[in-house]
């Protein structure tokens, strides 16, 4: 470090006992010094470097650490015990560009500050280059929404079965990770089935509409499997724009019995079919079929298995039934089906 104690006297004092002012001073020098020749450095340069800055940076301004932070997540020879203690500090500001790219942290750091930090560190890792298995799980167990939809939505993160697994039952309650998921190259067929079958139709429509053709067809081959039809929705009703308003309900936490029947007593009649499919899992097209068949118990059955007492969903219904009038004199038997017998769903 010769060069260094020429352009600072008194270095080798300064880095056993200096007062903080003196060493934050040092610091800020020498990392000016490193990043300026950091190109022609050879690896026992980089090493002097790092053993002095280790010392000295704790003691810099909270804005130098900063930058210097900044500066040195672009370096590929950055000194490593360096990035590696501002990587672990608490503020996001110093932390998340050296979490976002630096080449030079090695793994079993990342999964151990993935494991102990916040979700602004896990968000940081979650948009690095590249992603292993191993880092992913734990970014999926303990991420909170948006590290799991940016993790998802990275092309070079891979996960584990057991991770997939966790994305997998997550997106049953989210429909844009449901999509940042089921556009990821690496999905297999069984994954991809069992993706499908945790979401709402108006999910599996927005989905089948943005991935590519392959998986288009892909999807069509799920959904075969999972309900025997060839369609999403097969049904002489458009139920397109009651679907979107029932995923807004269901990403409000408002899609309960209350927006349902609220539905039927307005005589909104897809509403209230989209409402049930995505409160049972039934398809629309079989609840459609279902309500305007001449029988209700099977939809009886299925509002009993929720709230078999004599206050619960379908006795309600039934109550309201006496006073309901349907406008549509076509549409007035599956309405009054609908009134009289709703079914189970995500009860709020």
């Amino acid at each position: 470090m010769t060069t260094a104690t020429t352009l600072i006297p008194g270095l080798d004092e300064i880095v056993r006992g200096g007062d903080p002012k003196r060493r934050a001073d040092a610091a800020r020098r020498i990392s000016e010094l490193f990043l300026q020749g950091a190109a022609t450095f050879r690896a026992d340069h980089v090493d002097l470097f790092d053993g002095v800055l280790t010392s000295l940076v704790p003691h810099a301004e909270f804005a130098a650490r900063a930058e210097l932070a900044e500066r040195l997540s672009l370096l590929a020879n950055a000194p490593r015990g360096l990035v590696g203690q501002l990587a672990h500090e608490d503020e996001i500001a110093i932390a998340g560009p050296l979490l976002r790219r630096s080449p030079v942290i090695d793994e079993q750091v990342l999964i151990e500050i993935a494991a102990a930090k916040g979700q602004g560190h896990l968000l940081a890792m979650s948009e690095r280059a590249a992603l292993s298995p191993d880092l992913t799980d734990v970014l999926v167990r303990r991420g909170d929404r948006d590290v799991v939809r940016r993790a998802a939505g990275n092309a070079g993160a891979q996960f584990s079965t057991s991770g997939y697994s966790t994305l997998i039952k997550r997106a049953g309650q989210d429909g844009v990770l449901t999509l940042a998921v089921g556009q990821r190259d690496d999905l297999s067929a069984g994954q991809l089935k069992d993706l499908l079958a945790g979401s709402i139709d108006v999910v599996r429509r927005r989905l089948f509409d943005v991935v590519k053709p392959a998986r288009q067809s892909a999807i069509k081959q799920a959904m075969t499997e999972i309900s025997g039809l060839t369609e999403l929705v097969v049904s002489q009703r458009d139920f397109a724009p009651a679907q979107q308003t029932v995923l807004a309900l269901h990403r409000a936490g408002e899609l309960n019995e209350s927006a349902l029947l609220g539905f039927a007593k307005s005589y909104k009649y897809e509403e209230s079919v989209a409402a049930l499919s995505a409160m049972t899992g039934v398809k629309i097209a079989t609840l459609d079929r279902l309500i305007a068949g001449d029988r209700y118990d099977p939809i009886l059955i299925a509002g009993k298995a929720v709230r078999p007492e004599p206050g619960g969903v379908a006795g309600r219904y039934r109550k309201r039934a006496r006073e309901f009038r349907a406008p549509d004199a076509i549409d007035r038997r599956a309405r009054r089906r609908l009134l009289e017998a709703p079914p189970t769903g995500v009860m709020t």
